[in-house]
């Protein structure tokens, strides 16, 4: 067994889109651990849903990787670290290229909540062979998955190192729970993505609830004023985070934004639940 094999082996796989996420996930790994050879992680954290999905288990498939500089630095260029995730992948008989994705005013209100001064990177790989997972039925298509590091980031966060075990072992720095949860909210309350619903965010929200973890209102608040959503002047309260949560649940869309976690989980039915009254409930219960 190869270590794709292996690292495709604690999944299970009966579909097209399950084969899809576990490999996007598989390569994801990969690509953290060739960032980590080249010393990304000394500048730079994880953050986002596929660091909570990684690192902490979260049930359902990611697609993006975000990262946040760890000081803000408009000169830094993650192209710097490309080199070191090729060989990685080659050294795995995958091939790959990276290249820099050019920004427009457009793509960065659509793409992934980006600011001016953030980066966006598209990982490309080609999938030559896998006749012997099911099927074959992804021989010669591409994956795809996005690089956003954020040169310019709000501050008033806190990091952690987390070791990970394939392809190899490997140490990763990531934001710890109370601040990714600052930044889901964020993206909860204020992505802009016109007419569509993300309803991952929802999912998200449901979990850190759930699991009681506390926000970090310090780094959310960082966020709101580098968005332009807040008086740097003003300190968020609870209760101002609760009204803004359950003005943004008035306006939502609960069909759309089950049609867009669904293909990311298992199990469809965690989310027949969900209702505006359900997500008051779970912002009724936040813990802080």
């Amino acid at each position: 067994m190869n270590i794709i094999e292996q690292m495709l082996s604690k999944y299970e796989i009966a579909t097209e889109d399950e084969l899809i996420n576990a490999l996007k996930e598989v390569y994801q790994e990969i690509a953290l651990l060739g960032l980590y050879r080249g010393g990304f992680f000394q500048k730079a954290a994880f953050y986002g849903g596929t660091a909570l999905r990684i690192i902490h288990g979260l049930d359902r498939f990611s697609e993006d990787m975000d990262f946040s500089l760890l000081s803000k630095d408009p000169t830094f260029d993650i192209e710097t670290y490309f080199p070191y995730v090729i060989d990685e992948f080659e050294a795995l008989g995958i091939k790959m290229t990276l290249r820099k994705k050019t920004k427009t005013q457009e793509s960065n209100i659509e793409s992934a909540f980006l600011k001016n001064d953030t980066s966006i990177h598209t990982l490309d790989i080609e999938i030559d062979d896998l006749s012997n997972i099911l099927d074959g039925v992804h021989s010669g298509k591409k994956l795809k998955i996005k690089f956003e590091v954020d040169t310019n980031p709000p501050l008033k966060f806190q990091t952690t190192s987390h070791t990970l075990l394939l392809p190899t072992t490997f140490n990763i720095t990531a934001m710890t729970l109370p601040n990714l949860y600052a930044g889901k909210l964020h993206a909860v309350l204020f992505r802009n993505w016109k007419t569509r619903v993300k309803g991952r965010d929802w999912y998200d929200f449901e979990w850190y609830v759930k699991r009681g973890i506390k926000v970090n209102l310090g780094h959310l608040q960082e966020r709101m004023v580098e968005s332009g959503n807040f008086n740097s002047k003003d300190t968020l309260t609870q209760e101002q985070l609760k009204v803004l949560l359950k003005e943004k649940i008035d306006t939502l869309d609960i069909e759309k934004a089950k049609e867009d976690v669904q293909v990311f989980v298992k199990n469809q039915s965690v989310l027949d639940f969900w209702s505006r009254d359900y997500f008051k409930l779970l912002t009724d219960r936040m813990a802080f």
